[in-house]
């Protein structure tokens, strides 16, 4: 906006009294960038005496790093003047008489005399306000350093929680580690001992039949000296065998268990006709059949298969002691089996006493007895080893029967290279 001030706007009294104490500096100057008139603000502010700055090019009050461009901002202004703030959005500074600087607020304004432009400027120093704006700012950035070190310190007291927290955790784990495992050596020792105390009470009580019956059978033997008695002394000669093959099984069964238990046991896989070792293994069992029982073998003997030659045939051997030991005299025990997709399925079917359904549930328990086989001879530990065998082969074993019908066993187990 152009400003003209006609002379009988305001008497030279009012206009000297506003110029003079105006508390901002108000500098003049004509057309070639001159001071004309500068008010006592503006001299004080720039450090000049009174009257001192008039005359001289308003370059003066411009920091030498500005003076060469600011002739060429000057005319440019002068070609296109209007009313407004000087240097928008950048920190403006003037210079001081003795060289230094002072930040500075500048508006321009304009009018024309005698086809002349002048220039009004507003300087307003602000130094005080950079002063608190450079301690806002020097705060700004102590709170700053301060929130980082605040974060910094967070973030580490974060880190050193959590590895305590890994450390306590990994601790606890051992500390539960190591509660299970001397859980499990209680336990384990419990059992052992268990089974030791099994082992002694049913020990006593199954040694002591076959070792009465080869006392009482070796005493009679004695006795019979004459050729005639030649049918009493065979007689008590198989009783003996009976008795001994007795006392083998039980120590057998035994033996076996305490190995599965010390985990002693490992399986040695070679490739085995298995048709022929179980003919071989039944040839062999024909010495503990009862009176008229036979075997019935339902395996081709070109059956060929990897798998542990020693636990196959003592698996056979428990199962088929079994059938012999609950069937009748006369009875037919069937061993029948076939090779398939690289696995042997097996089963020993009895016509024996059978098996009642609230016992089927316990049957691979160790010392297990049934029922109805409380006055047969046993360890109660025939299947419960089978079972651990065919588990150590990688297999299966699942049993049927039915009371007074007999029973069948079924396993499988791989036998593929």
């Amino acid at each position: 906006m152009q400003i003209n001030i006609p002379s009988n706007m305001l008497d030279q009294v009012h206009m000297t009294s506003l110029f003079e104490n105006a508390t901002e500096g108000i500098i003049l100057t004509n057309g070639k960038g001159v001071i004309v008139v500068a008010n006592p603000a503006a001299e004080i502010m720039f450090g000049y005496s009174k009257n001192e700055l008039v005359k001289q090019p308003i370059e003066v009050l411009i920091p030498e790093k500005f003076k060469s461009t600011h002739h060429e901002h000057r005319e440019g202004f002068y070609k296109k003047p209007s009313n407004r703030t000087m240097g928008h959005g950048r920190d403006l500074y003037g210079r001081k008489m003795d060289g230094s600087e002072l930040p500075v607020e500048i508006s321009l304004s304009h009018y024309e005399r005698d086809s002349e432009t002048f220039v009004i400027a507003f300087i307003v120093d602000i130094t005080g306000r950079k002063q608190i704006e450079n301690r806002m700012l020097q705060q700004k950035a102590e709170l700053e350093m301060v929130t980082e070190k605040i974060r910094q310190l967070n973030a580490e007291l974060e880190i050193k929680v959590e590895e305590r927290t890994l450390i306590l955790k990994e601790a606890l784990q051992k500390l539960e580690q190591s509660q299970e495992e001397l859980s499990g050596a209680l336990d384990k020792e419990r059992q052992l001992n268990e089974i030791k105390s099994r082992f002694v009470s049913m020990a006593s009580h199954e040694f002591r039949t076959p070792l009465t019956t080869v006392l009482s059978s070796a005493s009679l033997i004695s006795k019979y000296t004459s050729g005639d008695d030649q049918e009493k002394r065979d007689k008590h000669i198989q009783r003996i065998k009976k008795s001994v093959n007795n006392l083998n099984d039980i120590l057998e069964d035994f033996l076996s268990l305490g190995k599965l238990n010390e985990g002693k046991l490992e399986t040695l896989l070679e490739e085995i006709n298995l048709g022929e070792l179980i003919a071989d293994t039944l040839d062999e069992m024909k010495a503990i059949i009862k009176k008229d029982q036979f075997f019935e073998l339902e395996l081709r003997k070109d059956c060929n298969g990897f798998t542990d030659k020693k636990l196959f045939r003592n698996i056979i051997i428990n199962l088929v002691s079994n059938a012999v030991k609950f069937s009748e005299e006369g009875a037919k025990i069937v061993i029948r089996g076939n090779v398939k997709d690289g696995l042997a399925s097996i089963s020993v079917i009895d016509q024996g006493i059978g098996i009642s359904d609230n016992d089927k549930e316990h049957l691979f328990s160790s010392f297990f007895r049934a029922a109805n086989a409380t006055n047969i001879q046993g360890t109660g530990l025939g299947l419960h080893i089978v079972k651990r065998y065919v588990d150590l082969l990688g297999g299966k074993v699942s049993v049927e029967s039915e009371l007074h019908r007999g029973t069948t066993v079924n396993f499988t187990i791989p036998v593929k290279k």
